[in-house]
């Protein structure tokens, strides 16, 4: 039995290693990877090791840094800390999955316009103008003055499917420069299908360009979500990053010296989760682009 699945585990193994070593050679990029591992890692180990209890302390309201809270205390007494720690989930979530939704929708989108042409593509691409030129915080702030946003899935759509259009063009761009090689044409003389020939014989000749714009949809979507929790067009129920910079920017904790780290503890930590994610674009395109690879 063991004997049998060597040869798969190898491979795989040998596959990874070599990933590592690839991602190591640009140490800003690593640097990122590091970064955004941490920080995910955080928010999922978080939930078991800290505490949710977090009871209103009026005697210790803007409290500042002590041993007991390490980061000082809110306008309600609340540590700060675990605001910080267990306050990533949301983000995270769901800015991974608007990405997602985002990157599907314009994959799938863009891939059939550009395959099809013809008055499917005519139309999809007047429905990509009309979307482009509404400004996105505008739309979503319309989009969340009218549902429910009660949940960070229902958040996630929304930001998702708001936010395809400019990767559509792009995908659709790519595949209409692909749909002219003699591998397809090969795929269309064998009469394989045309979901066969655009999602297993053209698209997985993007995933290099597919899985960067990817991490660039993440970092747009936090933004997004953030932007709604400031408007307060998104449930300020819980605790998150963004529910803690509404809440300082309605409770003045800007023009308080006492509060000064309960603001910037969110921000940094959306900035550096950002930057991270930014810089670990880096790494992938040398990784996946042999061009810049080989230099």
């Amino acid at each position: 039995m063991s004997a049998a699945t060597t040869p798969v585990a190898l491979p795989r193994a040998n596959a990874a290693k070599g990933f590592l070593r690839e991602l190591t050679r640009s140490k800003a990029g690593f640097a990122g990877f590091v970064l955004v591992a941490l920080i995910v890692g955080m928010t999922i180990v978080a939930p078991f090791v800290v505490s949710p209890d977090n009871p209103t302390d009026l005697e210790r309201i803007w409290g500042l840094p002590s041993p007991e809270h390490p980061l000082g205390t809110d306008a309600s007494g609340k540590d700060t800390l675990k605001q910080i720690l267990l306050g990533g989930q949301t983000v995270i979530f769901v800015g991974f999955a608007a990405a997602a939704i985002t990157t599907v929708i314009a994959v799938v989108v863009g891939a059939l316009a550009a395959y099809f042409r013809g008055r499917f593509d005519a139309v999809m691409l007047q429905i990509t103008d009309i979307v482009m030129t509404i400004p996105q915080i505008v739309l979503l702030a319309v989009m969340g003055a009218f549902f429910r946003l009660d949940s960070p899935a229902a958040l996630a759509v929304l930001i998702g499917v708001l936010s395809w259009p400019v990767l559509m063009r792009s995908i659709r761009a790519q595949v209409l420069t692909l749909k002219e090689r003699e591998f397809v044409e090969a795929a269309r003389l064998l009469d394989l299908g045309t979901l066969r020939v655009v999602f297993v014989e053209i698209v997985p000749n993007m995933a290099s360009y597919i899985l960067i714009n990817f991490i660039i949809a993440v970092t747009n979507a936090i933004y997004a979500l953030v932007g709604l929790y400031l408007l307060g067009l998104a449930p300020l129920a819980g605790a998150n990053w963004g529910i803690m910079i509404n809440s300082a920017w309605i409770q003045g904790a800007m023009f308080n010296q006492d509060a000064v780290l309960y603001i910037v503890a969110p921000v940094t930590m959306i900035v550096l989760l950002q930057l991270g994610l930014i810089m670990l674009t880096r790494s992938l395109e040398e990784i996946l682009n042999p061009r810049l690879r080989d230099r």
